[in-house]
């Protein structure tokens, strides 16, 4: 089966504007996460679905394929699943224009669990909870699963609830990560449903899929990769790919910026 990852890049930002195309490193910072997934064995095709022409033409320079979408979509699912009606893979995967350290592995587990669940509409990935992050953080999306790995809730609450302190082997803590891979077909069905109950109150799409009855597939990471979405994220990034370079052989000493 065919998979096409999808880059959903919008260029307005309220906490970092413009953030995708920062470029302390020399390389636009959806650039990198291009590269990131260029990795990827089960992947044919890159590309960027983008809202402004000036994308395009920072992009231009590393031959990197843009799609010009509408600036009207209200998210990243739309905006891939206008891309989509023109595409003829059978697998569509939705990668995060900040993740500029996503690991390719985790984007060819994701195709490789909808090419093994034949019955799955669509994968995710979710990591247990990292120790310094807190799961009563309502910006932390929480996924509980059933014993096949298919969601059964996302919640920004903090699920699931520990009734009882002293159950020998009680549930854990799973992070939810933005990344999804999409049957073709599925998408554009999901991306005609209007908004459900439950998607209005958590304010989390993929409880749109849950809603309408669908199975989403879970993939299990050992860890999550970091997503810019300030400033202070992005300079931390910076140093991290400096000192990467370094270590790597590179002339230059990390610089924190």
């Amino acid at each position: 089966m065919a998979a096409t990852v999808v880059i959903p890049a919008r260029l307005g930002s309220t906490r970092f504007p413009a953030k995708i195309l920062a470029a302390t490193t020399g390389t636009p910072l959806v650039q990198h996460v291009v590269e990131q997934v260029r990795q990827c064995v089960r992947v044919r095709e890159v590309l960027v679905a983008v809202d402004d022409p000036r994308i395009v033409d920072m992009l231009r320079h590393w031959g990197t394929r843009c799609v010009m979408t509408s600036a009207a979509h209200q998210s990243g699912t739309d905006r891939i699943a206008e891309v989509a009606q023109s595409l003829e893979d059978s697998i569509i995967v939705n990668v995060q224009a900040d993740e500029p350290e996503i690991e390719p592995e985790v984007v060819d587990g994701l195709i490789e669990k909808l090419e093994t669940s034949r019955d799955c509409d669509m994968a995710t990935a979710a990591t247990p909870f990292p120790a310094d992050a807190n799961p009563a953080d309502p910006n932390l999306v929480k996924v509980v699963m059933g014993l096949e790995d298919r969601a059964i809730y996302f919640s920004r609450s903090q699920i699931p609830f520990f009734r009882d302190a002293t159950e020998a082997a009680p549930a854990s803590y799973h992070l939810h990560l933005g990344i999804y891979a999409y049957r073709r077909e599925f998408l554009l069905e999901l991306a005609s449903w209007t908004p459900t109950p439950l998607e209005r109150t958590e304010k989390l799409e993929q409880l749109r899929v849950l809603e309408h009855g669908r199975s989403i597939s879970v993939l299990k990471v050992s860890r999550a990769t970091h997503g810019i979405d300030t400033q202070e994220q992005y300079a931390q990034f910076v140093y991290r790919w400096n000192s990467k370079r370094m270590a790597q052989g590179g002339k230059n000493s990390p610089e924190r910026v």
